[in-house]
């Protein structure tokens, strides 16, 4: 249904534009529907990133055409997008001589104009958000003292108290343990469950395959692929995004998918480099 449609980009270039530089993606295509759980995988340097970031205005786009639930972005304010759609970095900061409450609502500050304070409303949300986080007992600590997941878990309530019907999630869950990883991903789902739309830079693709109702497989500069995970994550198309063989291997005790990397021809030079780094001799 056109009325489920949340975001659309149309024949869109992307990139850190210099004279010597291609743009790192181009001609890309995709409509993103409501309750989308869109999981953006691909191999480092691949454009994921510039995507979300580009999408998200961050970065201005080489070319093409960006709409967010029908409104062409170029049409709309800094405030208006920030009530669209919420952003969480990648390199999100320690935010020093903030608490967790403070950091958390920020994502009010969209609804507010420059000359209003919070109100009793926003101190419910906030509060709700960190209820579902978990970490409403965190509210008085510094955010720069907290572990990586109680902090990654602090922004993600951030976001929601932002109130925004699409979520840009760029990699969540990286350098989180396997709890707090997973915890992410079931977030997640639920709020796409709930009606809200996420997009979300992955480089887990076990987890991909498990919580996202869809990937696109970025690699050659482009999107190579653009479907389900059973679609997706085949060894043929992962093998060409990230140029070394693959192995997908439904678990059967799980019943999902294990990921991994076959040994190649480059191995038995990391293995004469490594005599030479230890220094073993002949």
């Amino acid at each position: 249904m056109i009325e489920d449609k949340m975001l659309s980009a149309k024949e869109l270039s992307a990139g850190y534009v210099s004279k010597a530089a291609r743009p790192v993606l181009e001609d890309v295509t995709i409509d993103v529907r409501k309750g989308e759980m869109v999981g953006i995988i691909g191999p480092n340097g691949a454009g994921k990133s510039t995507l979300l970031r580009t999408l998200r205005g961050l970065i201005p786009r080489i070319a093409g055409r960006i709409t967010i639930m029908g409104k062409d972005v170029d049409d709309l304010s800094s405030r208006a997008f920030a009530q669209y759609v919420s952003y969480l970095s990648q390199q999100s900061g320690p935010d020093f001589g903030y608490d967790a409450l403070s950091v958390v609502m920020t994502g009010r500050y969209p609804y507010l104009s420059w000359w209003q304070s919070e109100g009793d409303e926003d101190r419910k949300i906030v509060r709700a958000c960190m209820a579902y986080t978990g970490v409403e007992t965190l509210a008085d600590r510094p955010i720069a003292e907290l572990s990586g997941g109680q902090r990654q878990r602090v922004l993600l309530a951030k976001v929601l108290a932002q109130q925004t019907p699409i979520l840009f999630l760029d990699e969540p869950a990286t350098g989180l343990d396997l709890i707090y990883q997973e915890e992410i991903f079931r977030f997640c789902r639920e709020l796409c469950a709930a009606g809200k739309t996420v997009l979300m830079v992955v480089h887990e693709l076990a987890l991909a395959a498990r919580f996202c109702s869809r990937l696109l497989l970025i690699g050659e500069g482009r999107v190579i692929a653009d479907g389900n995970p059973d679609e997706v994550l085949t060894e043929g198309l992962l093998e060409r995004a990230y140029g070394t063989p693959i192995k997908v291997v439904r678990n059967p005790i799980t019943g999902h998918d294990d990921i991994f990397t076959e040994k190649n021809h480059t191995e038995s030079r990391h293995e004469s480099l490594l005599d030479t780094i230890l220094g073993v001799h002949a």
